[in-house]
This record gives structure tokens, C-alpha cells and sequence, in this order.
């Protein structure tokens, strides 16, 4: 005797709209953490390559700026990992590595990743932004082994390239100030002039070989297909509206050299990045 189909099936439960809508709504946030994640707390590694005929051999710089040491994100062994993996013949960091108003443990994570590199074998130099200027806290950079280049110039050998690096302390450093009071240029060498905050025609008249630059983290949120940042130093859209260059992220010619500016690495005052991740720069000298 066959037994009744409905006993061997039970009835499939039917979803409500109400449920579908809930479910689409958690996936949708999911989503958008994962973007918001992804976009905040992964760093890449960018390569710029800039030739030059005072170079005979390559020389690879790697460039950290604008960590804003914090609690939650990006790891000071993060950093580290990374920067090992880019091979770099020297690091430069760029400044703003902690929010002003800080705790001891915050700023302290800075000098602890300067630790880590000179203890990795790494050659390590700093100039400090506008956060990152306690007296007390630039004195342990160095005790960490970091070259302090605040109003400092220091001339190396890399691969058989003689190098000069110039390097500005961003408290006192103003758009009026005429850089050529403080330094001269040495043709024998190339220049590489340090300074938290890009000032593109000011840095280009002084014509360092390579200047290199943080600050404005990328321009935080950039629009798709190399339109530009949404807001960039007052102006919503700049790029998009005027045409102009904007002076955000990346190489930047000019007559005797290059001016790169990095997206660093941190946030600040809150992670709120898009289409800009968190970097580690490489710029690769090579010959002409």
C-alpha cells in the first residue's frame, strides 16, 4: 500500500519579503566592512622608479610617513614584514607616525618600529610632521637608531652612489622660508631633500635631485579612474572640477628632479580611506 506522499515531504518553508530584506541587509553590511577593512588596514607596496645619470647602480628607498600609531589596524610586525620583503637599500620615515594627544604607549610605537628595522640591518631617516614633535619622543627616535634629519644633511655611499639627504623639520618650516638659506645643492651628488608637508613650487626652485614628501595621506578618498580626491586642501573635487594637478599622492616632475608624495600609511581622525589603501613606497633610483 503506498504511503501518502505529504507524510515522507513536509512542506517547504516559505521565506517572507521581510526576511529576504533582512538577510540582503546584513550582506550589504558585511560587505561594506569588508570593503571598509580592505581599503583601511591592507597595505600595498607601490614601486616608482626615477633615473638619473648621477646614479651608476640601482638603489631602492623605501618610504613609511603618516602611521598615527593606534590600538587597532596595521601592526608595527605588519610594517616590518612589509618593509623586509621590499628590499630596501635605505627607509625613510616621513612623519606623523602619532596623533598629537597620543599616550606614552601610542608614541612609543613609532620608535619601536624604528628598532626593529636598524635591528633588521636597515640604514633608517626621519624627519617628524606636525603630530609627531615632542622633544622627548624625537630624542628616543635616535636612541632607536634613526638618523634625525631635522635641519640636518648627511652625505652616504649606496652601491657605489654618493647620496646627500637634506631633511626639514616641519615645525619651523614655512612656505615663505627660502630653503637655499639652509642648504647648497652638491652637484657630486644626489640630492634628496626630506620634508613632511609637499610644497611643490617652493621644493622644485630649490631643485633637489628627489623630494620626497607625506602628509596628505593620499587625499583619503579618491575617486575611480584617476579623477582625483573628493576633497583636497579646502576644495571638493579639485581635479574633477579644474583640470589641475593636485598635488595628493604620487610623482610630481619638475625641471631638476621629482617631488613624490606618499599616502603613508595611518588615519587620521578617522579610517575613512577609499580607493587610496595604505602604502609602503618604493622609489628605485636607476641610471639614465
Amino acid at each position: 500500500m503506498a504511503e501518502n506522499s505529504s507524510s515522507q515531504n513536509p512542506p517547504k518553508k516559505t521565506v517572507t519579503k521581510k526576511t529576504l530584506r533582512r538577510r540582503r541587509f546584513f550582506a550589504v553590511i558585511i560587505l561594506l566592512v569588508i570593503v571598509w577593512w580592505f581599503n583601511n588596514f591592507t597595505v600595498k607596496i607601490t614601486e616608482q622608479t626615477v633615473k638619473s645619470p648621477k646614479i651608476s647602480a640601482s638603489v631602492r628607498i623605501a618610504v613609511v610617513s603618516d602611521m598615527h600609531a593606534t590600538d587597532f589596524g596595521i601592526s608595527v610586525d605588519s610594517i616590518v614584514s612589509k618593509m623586509k620583503k621590499t628590499s630596501p637599500d635605505i627607509i625613510i620615515e616621513l612623519g606623523d607616525m602619532y596623533t598629537t594627544g597620543s599616550s606614552q604607549e601610542l608614541m612609543d610605537k613609532p620608535v619601536e618600529l624604528t628598532k626593529k628595522l636598524v635591528d633588521e640591518g636597515f640604514p633608517v631617516y626621519f624627519v617628524n610632521g606636525e603630530h609627531d614633535t615632542d622633544r622627548k619622543y624625537i630624542i628616543k627616535m635616535a636612541e632607536a637608531g634613526a638618523h634625525v634629519m631635522n635641519y640636518e644633511s648627511e652625505t652616504i655611499t649606496v652601491n657605489g652612489n654618493r647620496l646627500r639627504i637634506l631633511g626639514i623639520d616641519n615645525v619651523y618650516y614655512s612656505g615663505t622660508f627660502d630653503l637655499s638659506n639652509e642648504f647648497t645643492l652638491d652637484d657630486s651628488c644626489f640630492n634628496i631633500l626630506l620634508a613632511h608637508i609637499p610644497n611643490y613650487e617652493k621644493f622644485a626652485r630649490f631643485g633637489a635631485d628627489l623630494t620626497l614628501c607625506a602628509d596628505t595621506h593620499g587625499g583619503m578618498i579618491q575617486l575611480p579612474f584617476d579623477m582625483g580626491p573628493v576633497y583636497h586642501e579646502g576644495n571638493w573635487f579639485p581635479q574633477l572640477k579644474s583640470g589641475n594637478t593636485v598635488y595628493d599622492k604620487g610623482c610630481f616632475d619638475y625641471k631638476n628632479g621629482t617631488m613624490f608624495i606618499t599616502s603613508g600609511i595611518g588615519n587620521s581622525p578617522v579610517p575613512a580611506r577609499f580607493n587610496n589603501r595604505p602604502e609602503i613606497a618604493v622609489i628605485e633610483l636607476i641610471p639614465e
